[in-house]
């Protein structure tokens, strides 16, 4: 059973800058893991996206620039961790701005590659995994007919089912509880001729 307070708001993301920012695939799959499991050096962050540690440390300092991470004071006086200065993200309603569009549209094909990525390190390495979660881990998918006010209600009622699991701010998680990864997509399904049915 979870308890405790409440995590705070996701974060809104609409301004156009801050979107282009996040839809860079390494400083996406940066943010995405310092939500993940909290504080890390430049250098551990390099050795989760495949980057070398200066460069990820220009990244770092890209998102800090737009308030998205922060440095954090090193315990051991060296390196100088970082850590996100939100626990999740909101993008808001899809936008039909002609400014906005281009720059969301690119965050929404960086978020569903680094998601892409995550679901296929999970498949490549499955045969190392305790068989508790291979018979926990689900990839469903659901063909739902609602209103778009219905849609808004759902996506509501999911967030406020998952946001008390959230990694970084859990209080006192269970001893085998470990990072999982949650992805949902609401959207109105169309045909190949771009109508719903």
């Amino acid at each position: 059973m979870v308890t405790g307070q409440d995590p705070p708001p996701r974060r809104q993301i609409n301004d156009p800058r801050q979107l282009r920012a996040l839809a860079h695939p390494l400083r996406l799959a940066v943010l995405q893991y310092l939500m993940a499991v909290g504080p890390r050096t430049a250098s551990e962050c390099a050795v989760e996206v495949g980057s070398t540690a200066s460069n990820i440390s220009w990244h770092l300092r890209h998102l800090a620039g737009h308030g998205l991470v922060e440095p954090v004071e090193p315990s051991d006086g060296r390196e100088r961790p970082w850590r996100a200065a939100q626990v999740g993200l909101d993008f808001g309603a899809m936008s039909t701005d002609p400014v906005v569009m281009p720059e969301q549209d690119a965050l929404i094909a960086a978020s569903m590659a680094e998601e892409s990525q995550l679901t296929r390190r999970f498949l490549d390495h499955r045969d190392k995994i305790d068989p508790r979660w291979l018979d926990t881990a689900r990839l469903d998918g659901y063909v739902l007919r609602a209103t778009p006010q219905e849609m808004d209600e759902l996506a509501e009622r999911l967030n406020a089912l998952l946001r008390p699991y959230l990694a970084t701010v859990r209080d006192d998680p269970p001893e085998d509880a470990t990072l999982t990864y949650v992805g949902l997509r609401l959207f109105p399904r169309l045909n190949a001729a771009g109508r719903t049915e």
